[in-house]
């Protein structure tokens, strides 16, 4: 069959096993009773006082490490980034042109069409979960639904979902059982809020966003901006819905973390946020798990969940824990066949900086449409995996020192700059620490043959009051090293244990 599926060859994938319009109505009402119920019943209730009093769980603080995984109908063009189904209805976009040119007017072959090509016939979630337990991750995030509304799991709020259409698999449920079967955490994310707008541009051109029999896909369509050009609100409609399928996330999978994109900090979300909340942290409590939310901005405060800072750093410790999401790729979060990969050693450098910070890295990658893995972004986790088996000490359980570190190389606070700094050096050190003993962990392999660390001259505000033992992680030799009122200095092996960052063992106490 030709790229440019008939209609009725399409529909004849999409359409068998849908459910009617009032049966999702019906069930949306019985969730939203649902939630309120349990945001009802304490320990938590729906007010933001409250809500700062939930605590961050162990495995979250201790983990450190998380894996990303942005895999959905985006993958089938592969061109761009995951962004593709909005940018293909957008004039003057190369995925507008590419779409056209590739496969036709989006009036005949729109976003809905890529569904029979998403196959998923390669996908083992448990060779997976077995590449991010190998990786050192310690929690896995698969995006739930993306900004396009096609859900990845078994939805009972509308046909649109890999359950029903294309792989016919619930492809979130079957990771979650493998994932958990590897004793790593499972968590979720949710880009729902964003598909108000998501496909508005397809309504300003003949396309098949305009078509009335694809809605319950494409809608709501509103515009991104109003006539003054103000963000155009949601309504009460899309407020429930949204609110419904994250609670039916909740139900179905038990995440132990939710992950939000940023369009919930829009202030018709808040009553909505402080409901979900209390509900989530509520149900947890009752099972006895600990849970937390990742928002962006200034969507929560501090305190009521997790900040997450996208494609980027902060510059210095921040007393909250927070999060970096980021992409193993430089150009796409979503599989694309033109990837800018970074590199493994920039990878562990940027984790151990955030976990100085008192962070959490959360690392993305993007799979084929078949359900495989990249064989580049294997290899950069495998890599990491390696670097983590020697220096994971320094990292996982670790918890920020008195100070993050010291060096010449200075991290550009905030989002989308994490292609923004220089390299590292041998004089970039960072810290982490875990009751007597301190990490100090060079980013580079010091050229002079010498670790010279200047936050820990005797004497000094930071410095211990005694050195009992320094060890070099990875490596046989003990080193020498010699400590006075200017520095530790920590003389090294002639050839490094390791391609990456370096860990030092600091004991205070033999």
């Amino acid at each position: 069959m030709t790229r440019a599926h008939s209609l009725a060859a399409v529909l004849a994938v999409l359409l068998p096993a849908c459910a009617a319009a009032d049966d999702f109505g019906k069930t949306r009402r019985q969730l939203l009773e649902e939630a309120d119920r349990v945001a009802g019943l304490g320990p938590y209730k729906a007010e933001w006082d409250s809500l700062k009093a939930v605590p961050i769980p162990e495995w979250y603080l201790d983990g450190k490490f998380g894996i990303f995984i942005h895999w959905g109908l985006y993958s089938v063009p592969a061109f761009g980034n995951e962004w593709y189904p909005r940018n293909m209805y957008k004039a003057d976009t190369p995925e507008f042109r590419h779409h056209a040119e590739t496969y036709g007017p989006q009036a005949k072959f729109g976003y809905k069409d890529f569904v029979p090509q998403f196959t998923a016939d390669k996908y083992d979630p448990a060779a997976w979960a077995e590449l991010f337990r190998r990786a050192g991750a310690r929690f896995v995030v698969p995006v739930a639904e993306h900004h396009d509304g096609f859900a990845m799991y078994d939805t009972a709020l509308g046909n649109w979902s890999a359950a029903k259409m294309g792989p016919k698999r619930d492809l979130v449920g079957d990771l979650a059982r493998a994932v958990r079967a590897k004793g790593l955490v499972f968590a979720l994310s949710t880009h729902r809020a964003e598909h108000w707008w998501f496909f508005d541009q397809g309504m300003t051109f003949d396309s098949d966003v305009r078509t009335k029999k694809w809605h319950d896909f494409y809608g709501p369509a509103q515009p991104e901006k109003g006539p003054d050009d103000k963000t155009n609100p949601p309504d009460r409609s899309h407020l429930d819905d949204w609110m419904a399928r994250t609670v039916e996330l909740v139900e179905r999978y038990h995440p132990q973390l939710v992950w939000f994109d940023w369009w919930i900090e829009q202030p018709a979300f808040e009553p909505y946020l402080r409901r979900f909340a209390a509900y989530y942290y509520n149900q947890a409590a009752g099972r006895g798990e600990g849970v937390a939310i990742n928002y962006k901005n200034k969507a929560f405060p501090d305190g009521a969940a997790v900040l997450d800072v996208e494609r980027g750093q902060l510059a210095a410790i921040r007393p909250f824990f927070w999060q970096t999401d980021t992409s193993i790729s430089k150009n796409s979060w979503g599989y694309v066949k033109e990837q800018d990969y970074k590199t493994a050693d920039s990878i562990v450098d940027d984790l151990v900086d955030i976990v100085s910070k008192n962070g959490a890295l959360l690392l993305n990658i993007g799979p084929r449409p078949d359900g495989t893995i990249p064989e580049p972004e294997q290899e950069i986790l495998l890599d990491i995996g390696r670097w983590l088996e020697t220096n994971g000490e320094a990292v996982y359980g670790t918890r920020p020192w008195s100070v993050f570190g010291e060096g010449p190389t200075p991290v550009v606070d905030g989002s989308f700059n994490d292609t923004k700094r220089a390299a590292f050096t041998g004089e970039d050190i960072r810290f982490t620490a875990r009751g007597d003993t301190l990490y100090a962990i060079a980013l580079a392999w010091p050229a002079s043959g010498r670790l010279v660390v200047r936050s820990l001259a005797k004497g000094s505000e930071n410095a211990p009051s005694a050195i009992a033992s320094v060890d070099l992680l990875g490596s046989s030799e003990k080193p020498r090293w010699t400590w006075d009122a200017t520095a530790l200095t920590v003389e090294l092996p002639a050839q490094p244990p390791g391609e990456h960052a370096f860990a030092f063992r600091i004991a205070s106490h033999p």
